[in-house]
C-alpha cells in the first residue's frame, strides 16, 4: 500500500518501511513525522489515521557504510536500468553477459558485465562484442552508494517530497 521514508537523526536517508512498521514506530514513541502523505487508514472503531510520508528517528543510529557496492544479478539490473546494454530495448528476460568471455579470461565484475536480452547474448556467444560486431550502448562501470540510493529514491517517486524538505 503505502511506503514511508525513514531518515535517520542527522536527516540522512535510511530506509523506507511500509505503512505498518511506522505506525508501530510512531506508537512506541521513536520517530517524529515530518509530513504527512495524503493516505488515511480508518479503524474499525471509526478512528482516521493519517499515514506518514517522511519520518525521523529521533535516536541517532550509527550507520555503518560499505564502501562498494555488492556484485549481484539485481545489482547489474539496476546499474543499466533494466535495458539490455546491447540492443537498448526492455525485454522480459535478461541475463548476465560478460563483455571479456570467462572462456578468454574475463572476470565476473561490475566492470566487465552487463545486462543483456537472451536473443543479444546468444547472439554473441563467446566472443567479445568487437568480434561479434555489436557495440555496447552502456558503458560497464562500478555503482557508488550513493547513486544506488539516488536510484531507489528515484523509483520510489519520493524525491521531490525530501527536495521539499531541503534533504535532497
Amino acid at each position: 500500500m503505502a511506503q514511508c521514508v525513514l531518515l535517520n537523526a542527522d536527516y540522512t536517508f535510511l530506509n523506507v518501511v511500509n505503512w505498518k512498521r511506522a505506525m508501530c514506530m510512531i506508537a512506541k514513541g521513536k520517530v517524529q513525522i515530518l509530513k504527512h502523505s495524503g493516505k488515511i487508514v480508518r479503524t474499525a472503531e471509526g478512528i482516521v489515521i493519517k499515514i506518514p510520508a517522511v519520518m525521523r528517528l529521533l535516536k541517532l543510529i550509527r550507520s555503518l557504510y560499505i564502501n562498494r557496492v555488492p556484485f549481484s544479478k539485481k545489482n547489474v539490473f539496476i546499474r543499466d536500468g533494466f535495458r539490455c546494454a546491447y540492443c537498448g530495448n526492455f525485454h522480459g528476460k535478461l541475463t548476465i553477459d560478460h563483455i571479456i568471455p570467462k572462456s578468454k579470461g574475463g572476470k565476473t565484475t561490475f566492470e566487465n558485465c552487463v545486462s543483456s536480452c537472451k536473443p543479444c547474448n546468444n547472439l554473441k556467444g563467446g566472443r567479445t562484442p568487437s568480434e561479434a560486431r555489436m557495440y555496447l550502448k552502456v558503458q560497464a562501470y562500478q555503482p557508488t552508494i550513493a547513486e544506488f540510493l539516488r536510484l531507489k529514491v528515484k523509483k520510489l517517486g519520493i524525491n521531490e517530497v525530501l527536495k521539499d524538505l531541503g534533504i535532497y
